[in-house]
């Protein structure tokens, strides 16, 4: 951990309340698929991984690891290559700044992300979202002027699991993966930061992982983003 000198951090689940946040935009996705259908849109909701008897999405699920593009395959399967391209601008939630303005920053976070600023760390996000609703998300939630940078799915050739962010925010910063660490809520960003090499892996039980669903890949297992300062001085 001595030479950690770079995080990127996930979005949902990890800087944000993911159930909180997420919840009411995709069940408007889904009444809009289902064309008004209520128990057809509850269908879809629990194919794209939402849990209507606890109530919050489960983990590794297509909502709460995938893109947009991933949760129209599902809901739309065998879609020729120009249908899929429209039905995915479709279902584009909403607006990348009124998604932000939705945002529920967790416990602690913006507090620990001022910290290991304060530290000099090189500070980016990784998310499949859009790059754009990545960027207005850390503006309301006031933390964007202490990120060197944010990757959606849309800002490199292939999104999580791929290690392409990583190899984007190396590049930007100058540092070796090995000097990066990867702070997730769910398998696809532990999967990332394998592929890529990095030197620390962080999984964070703040979004839809468990401790069973992340403690294969990961170094270490935090409750939450508000952990980590401690965690590394030490």
């Amino acid at each position: 951990m001595a030479d950690i000198r770079g995080i990127l951090f996930d979005k949902d689940g990890t800087l944000v309340d993911f159930q909180a946040t997420w919840h009411a935009i995709g069940d408007l996705m889904a009444l809009e698929a289902a064309g008004g259908d209520r128990a057809r849109a509850d269908e879809l909701m629990a194919r794209a991984g939402y849990d209507h008897a606890n109530q919050r999405f489960r983990a590794d699920s297509v909502f709460a690891a995938g893109t947009n593009a991933d949760i129209v395959a599902l809901w739309y399967p065998g879609l020729d290559e120009e249908t899929h391209i429209a039905m995915v601008k479709r279902f584009d939630p909403s607006p990348p700044a009124e998604v932000a303005r939705q945002s529920v920053p967790l416990a602690g976070c913006r507090e620990a992300i001022a910290e290991l600023h304060r530290r000099g760390l090189r500070l980016g996000v990784a998310t499949n979202d859009s790059t754009s609703g990545a960027e207005q998300t850390l503006a309301a939630l006031g933390i964007s002027a202490m990120f060197d940078a944010a990757y959606g799915y849309d800002a490199v050739a292939n999104p999580k699991p791929a290690p392409d962010a990583v190899y984007a925010f190396a590049d930007l910063t100058g540092l070796k993966p090995s000097q990066i660490a990867m702070v997730g809520d769910n398998r696809h960003d532990l999967e990332m930061a394998r592929a890529g090499g990095v030197g620390l892996a962080v999984g964070v039980l703040s979004g839809t992982g468990t401790q069973e669903t992340l403690e294969r890949l990961a170094d270490v297992v935090l409750g939450s983003v508000a952990e980590l300062p401690a965690y590394l001085a030490r």
